[in-house]
């Protein structure tokens, strides 16, 4: 039995197991074979069912490489953290030519 897509659709049947997404440029590493498992259908929600919900059409800034605040200076504090199951490095750091209260 066929799924019903229709042409343009991104996702890419690879036997019965295996789907094949075309991922960005962003996501260029990753690999683009998932098990259908994980695949599951999108619906776009009625705005009539939620009208008090707020649709974000703004996508999150991009620092860009002349907005960036410049050089590292030092790092000032370091910790890790789990998140969603993994250890992740997070990491307080000074600029050049920046005080201490400007610290990101």
């Amino acid at each position: 039995m066929e799924p019903d897509f229709k042409e343009g659709d991104q996702v890419l049947l690879i036997g019965r197991n295996a789907v094949e997404v075309k991922l960005t440029e962003e996501f260029f590493r990753k690999h683009p074979v998932f098990p259908v498992s994980l695949v599951k259908p999108y619906f776009q929600a009625e705005e009539d069912k939620f009208p008090s919900r707020k649709r974000n059409t703004t996508p999150p800034d991009i620092v860009e490489e002349e907005d960036a605040p410049g050089p590292v200076k030092n790092i000032v504090k370091a910790r890790k953290i789990r998140l969603n199951g993994r250890d992740q490095r997070q990491y307080l750091v000074r600029f050049k030519n920046q005080t201490a209260d400007k610290d990101k």
